[in-house]
C-alpha cells in the first residue's frame, strides 16, 4: 500500500480548483457533493460552471494561475489541459504542504481521489493508486450493486442510537456485539428491505423494546479452501469478519488469514510432522474453552474440514459440552488443486471412480489398501504423502500397477506458489527430490495426469 486512505471533512472548507473545462467540473461536482467552499481559477470556463456560479455554488476567478491563488485552500485540484500549470500548481502546493490532485497525472498528486459510492453517511472509496482508474471503477460498479441505498439511512439509525447503546454497554466487544446483532434483527431487515414501514424512530423504540441480548460463545469450523482466498464461500467470508478469535491450521495461506477480521486474536495450532503446536484433544478443548468465555471462535482449517481435517472430533467435543455450532464446507485440496493443476479427477475415457486417502505415515511406515488402490481405471488423490512418495510408489508397483502409471505432485497448488512435477510411478520419487518439492503437496495418480498437457491453464 502506497497511499494511506482517508476520509477528509470539506464542509466549508477552501479548496481551489485551477480548471474549467468538464474534466474540472466532474471534480468540482465530488466537491460540491461533500459541500466545499471552492474556488475555480480558469481562463474560461464550461456552461455548466457559468451556471454553478450564477447560483453562488462556487466562487469563479477568469484568470491565469498565480502562487496567491493558493491562499487559505486545504485541498488543491488541477485539472487544465496545459502540462506546465499543472506541474506549476502542483510544485507550489507541495512546497506549501497543501494536498495537491493533479488529473491524469499521479506523480503530480499528493492524493488521488477514489471511486466513490455515496450512500451517505456510509461512503466507499476504491483506488488504484493512479495506477488502473478504469478497474477501480469496474470494482467500484460491482460493489455497488451489492450495497442497498437503504444502508444510508440505517448508518443515521444508528449514529442516532450510540450514546444509548454506549451507556448500556461498557467495553468495546460488548458494544461490537451489539451493532452486528442488531444489523442481524429482523425488524432491521424488514427495515432495509422495505417489507415494513418504519420510521427511524420507530426501529429504534422497537428495537429497544425487543432486545438484543449478547449470544452465548459460538464456534464457526470452517474451510478455508486449498490456498486461493478467491475459492471461500461467502459464507466462510461473513463468519470469518464476525470472530472474536481465529483457531487456524499451518494449512491456512497468508492471503486467507488476511481475510479474518482485523482485530481478532490469533492463536496458531499448526499441525506439522512430528511437531503439534497443540494436540488434537487440546485444540478441542481450547474450542470449548474460548467458547465458553462468551467469545465467537473461528476454527479455520485448510481444505475442507470433514476431509482430513479432525472436524467430527472438534464438533463431537463441542455437542458434549453444549456449544453452539456452524459448520461451512470448504473447497477440497483434492478438488481445487487438481483443477488447477489441469487434472480432472475423473474421465470417462481415464477414470471411473476416485479414491482419497492419507499418506501420513506412523512409525515410519505406511498402511494402505494396497491392492485395490493398484486397480486400473481409477485416480487415487493421496494427501500427506509426499515423504511417503517412494514408498508409496512401490507398494502400488509391488501390487499390479504398471511402473509407467502417470502421477503428479502438486506444491502449494491454487495460488502463485504453485508447482507440478509429474512423470511415472517408476521415475516420480527421483523428480521430486530434484526439484525439492515441500508440503503442503498433493499427490494424484492415475491415466487422467496425461491431461495435464491438454487442459493445463494455470501455470
Amino acid at each position: 500500500m502506497k497511499s494511506f486512505p482517508i476520509f477528509i471533512n470539506l464542509i466549508r472548507k477552501p479548496v481551489l480548483v485551477v480548471g474549467g473545462g468538464d474534466v474540472a467540473l466532474r471534480k468540482i461536482d465530488m466537491l460540491l457533493r461533500a459541500d466545499a467552499s471552492i474556488t475555480v481559477v480558469a481562463s474560461k470556463i464550461c456552461k455548466e460552471l457559468q451556471h454553478y456560479q450564477k447560483s453562488k455554488k462556487i466562487i469563479v476567478k477568469i484568470k491565469e494561475f498565480d502562487e496567491s491563488d493558493v491562499k487559505k485552500s486545504i485541498l488543491i485540484v488541477a485539472a487544465t489541459d496545459n502540462k506546465k500549470v499543472n506541474t506549476l500548481v502542483s510544485k507550489v502546493a507541495q512546497t506549501l504542504n497543501i494536498p495537491v490532485n493533479v488529473v491524469d497525472e499521479p506523480s503530480l498528486c499528493t492524493f488521488t481521489m477514489g471511486s466513490i459510492i455515496d450512500r451517505s453517511p456510509l461512503l466507499i472509496a476504491i483506488s488504484s493508486e493512479g495506477n488502473a482508474p478504469v478497474l477501480a471503477k469496474f470494482v467500484r460498479e460491482k460493489i455497488e450493486a451489492l450495497i442497498p441505498h437503504s444502508f444510508g439511512k440505517l448508518a443515521l439509525v444508528m449514529g442516532s442510537m450510540r450514546d444509548i447503546i454506549k451507556g448500556r454497554y461498557e467495553t468495546t466487544q460488548s458494544r461490537r456485539i451489539f451493532w452486528e446483532n442488531f444489523i442481524d434483527h429482523p425488524l432491521v431487515r424488514q427495515f432495509l428491505n422495505q417489507t415494513k414501514k418504519l420510521t427511524s424512530q420507530q426501529l429504534i423504540t422497537l428495537v429497544k423494546k425487543s432486545g438484543i441480548q449478547k449470544k452465548q460463545g459460538e464456534v464457526f469450523l470452517v474451510g478455508g479452501g486449498p490456498g486461493d482466498p478467491d475459492l471461500l464461500t461467502f459464507r466462510a467470508l461473513h463468519l470469518m469478519q464476525r470472530a472474536d478469535v481465529c483457531v487456524y491450521d499451518k494449512l491456512i495461506s497468508k492471503d486467507v488469514l488476511n481475510l479474518v477480521r482485523r482485530d481478532a486474536e490469533l492463536i496458531y495450532v499448526g499441525k506439522e510432522r512430528d511437531r503439534h503446536t497443540l494436540p488434537q484433544e487440546k485444540i478441542n478443548q481450547l474450542l470449548v474453552k474460548l467458547a465458553k468465555k462468551g467469545m465467537r471462535v473461528l476454527r479455520l482449517k485448510g481444505g475442507d474440514p470433514f476431509i482430513f481435517g479432525r472436524g467430527g472430533e472438534e464438533i463431537e467435543m463441542l455437542m458434549e459440552n453444549k456449544i453452539p455450532f456452524q459448520v461451512v464446507p470448504g473447497i477440497s485440496a483434492a478438488n481445487g488443486v487438481s483443477s488447477y493443476a489441469g487434472i480432472p479427477l475423473t474421465h470417462r475415457d481415464y477414470a471411473q471412480s476416485c479414491t482419497f486417502v492419507t499418506g501420513h505415515m506412523k512409525d515410519e511406515s505406511l498402511t494402505l489398501e494396497w491392492q485395490s488402490l493398484a486397480k486400473p481405471n481409477q485416480t487415487i488423490v493421496i494427501y500427506m504423502g509426499l515423504l511417503a512418495l517412494s514408498q508409496i510408489c512401490v507398494e502400488l508397483i509391488k501390487h499390479g500397477a504398471p511402473k509407467g502409471l502417470p502421477i503428479a505432485v502438486v506444491e502449494q497448488g491454487t495460488t502463485s506458489q504453485q508447482r507440478v512435477v509429474t512423470g511415472a510411478l517408476s521415475n516420480i520419487a527421483q523428480k521430486v527430490k530434484r526439484e525439492k518439492l515441500k508440503s503442503p503437496s498433493l499427490i494424484i495418480i492415475g491415466n487422467v495426469v496425461q491431461l495435464r498437457k491438454k487442459l493445463n491453464w494455470f501455470n
